[in-house]
């Protein structure tokens, strides 16, 4: 089982939210693919769009804020609380205003953004309570790309389940590279231990808790304990 403060933080695709629910995870959604929405809307009806659009931009201010003052923790957090919060409270009010007025068609871009925020509100609010969730999946989207840039060569993976192992493959590196862990010294260790590990924690070895448990005194192979000998 994930850890009781597991977070997944997604794009919109709805069968995310069914897989947090089965986990019991809580699901973390993204505030980008939500203002893409807006942007789109704007050819239609630019100035209600524009004000959702002001409204995301806000948040995005507050986060070059804590950047910028190298905020982290509970300090992050209680600028968010202060400073974000207020904007998403408002941001929502003003999506549930637009649906009272009913003064749209059902077919309008605008109503298909504000119902797709709406739909995502609890999972967009996520980051405002914990400071280690960023409000969207950009690092992850640029972290990721290896997998589209490489598209070409996923054709020769031979049988769609040597596709799906590519993708666990590349999942995990670059969760690896997000938690600053060396993805070689990771899937050694993990490669010998998780034969003897036992099942009922067998989340001690994704990533991010491996990094707590494990990392300091991780697996090696042969091949490191040779040529460390070598060296000595």
């Amino acid at each position: 089982m994930p850890p009781a403060d597991a977070v997944l933080l997604t794009d919109g695709y709805g069968a995310y939210a069914k897989y947090a629910t089965q986990l019991g995870l809580t699901h973390a959604q993204c505030w980008v693919h939500s203002r893409r929405k807006f942007h789109n809307a704007r050819g239609v009806e630019p100035e209600r769009a524009e004000i959702a659009l002001n409204l995301i931009g806000q948040i995005y201010r507050v986060e070059e804020d804590i950047r910028a003052a190298q905020l982290t923790g509970k300090e992050k957090q209680s600028h968010r609380l202060k400073h974000s919060k207020p904007v998403v409270e408002s941001f929502f009010a003003w999506i549930e205003e637009q649906f009272r007025k009913q003064d749209f068609l059902p077919s309008s871009p605008l109503t298909e953004a504000m119902g797709y925020a709406r739909e995502r509100e609890a999972g967009l609010r996520v980051f405002l309570n914990d400071p280690e969730v960023p409000p969207d999946t950009n690092h992850l989207e640029r972290a990721l790309r290896v997998i589209p840039m490489g598209k070409k060569n996923w054709n020769f993976c031979w049988t769609e389940v040597g596709a799906e192992l590519t993708g666990v493959a590349q999942s995990l590196i670059t969760t690896c590279r997000l938690h600053d862990i060396n993805p070689y010294d990771y899937l050694v260790d993990v490669l010998q231990r998780v034969g003897q590990h036992p099942a009922r924690d067998i989340g001690q070895l994704t990533p991010r808790c491996w990094k707590a448990h494990f990392a300091d005194n991780p697996l090696r192979s042969d091949l490191y304990r040779f040529t460390q000998h070598s060296h000595s």
